[in-house]
């Protein structure tokens, strides 16, 4: 987990001011993770793997997988299509694959005031649940200076209310698609050692 917490802990001023965890854990954040999930009950644990109609071996590998062709890309020169495939890419599984299958089975299952808890919290409310929106329907767009992407999503329940136009900048980006993956990583690779 070091690995994990060296690189979340690049965000240490967002993770204390935008998901509120405590600066004692900032710098360690991904091992508290599971530690917390280490601490879950044998019933709880099987919650999770039993919601999930996909065996968390095969979450890890299409992690990995997707890992894989980041790297392979960013060993390329530079490609608008590239670039381009990488985005979407990354925003469907930071954000759209990794939601139901695993963020809100998190959120319901650790203690409200648990890391755990306020990383998923973070990650299923706007302004994040509205790009993923934005991302599964089809509703973004690069800036004009492809300095961040603009998104349209409802605040609240679709259909009563117009959408709203949101913008995220890259670097807000880079820090949703980090913590998505430092909790999947985390939790995925914990449970399958308990398992």
């Amino acid at each position: 987990m070091k690995y994990l917490d060296n690189q979340i802990s690049n965000w240490r001023q967002k993770l204390i001011s935008q998901v509120k965890i405590p600066a004692e854990y900032s710098d360690h954040l991904a091992s508290s993770i599971q530690n917390e999930i280490e601490s879950l009950t044998q019933n709880e644990i099987k919650n999770i793997v039993d919601s999930n109609p996909i065996d968390i071996k095969y979450r890890i590998e299409e992690l990995q997988a997707f890992q894989s062709m980041m790297d392979t890309f960013n060993q390329m020169k530079p490609r608008p299509e590239i670039v381009r495939t990488q985005v979407i890419t990354q925003n469907y599984i930071c954000f759209v694959y990794l939601k139901d299958t695993l963020f809100e089975l998190l959120k319901k299952t650790m203690p409200s005031e648990s890391l755990t808890n306020k990383c998923c919290k973070f990650l299923l409310n706007n302004p994040v649940r509205a790009f993923r929106n934005s991302i599964a329907h089809g509703n973004w767009k690069y800036k004009r200076d492809f300095s961040g992407l603009e998104f349209w999503a409802h605040k609240g329940v679709p259909n009563q209310e117009s959408m709203d136009k949101w913008e995220v900048n890259q670097e807000d980006l880079s820090f949703w698609q980090a913590l998505s993956r430092m909790i999947a990583y985390v939790t995925y690779l914990t449970i399958s050692k308990i398992k």
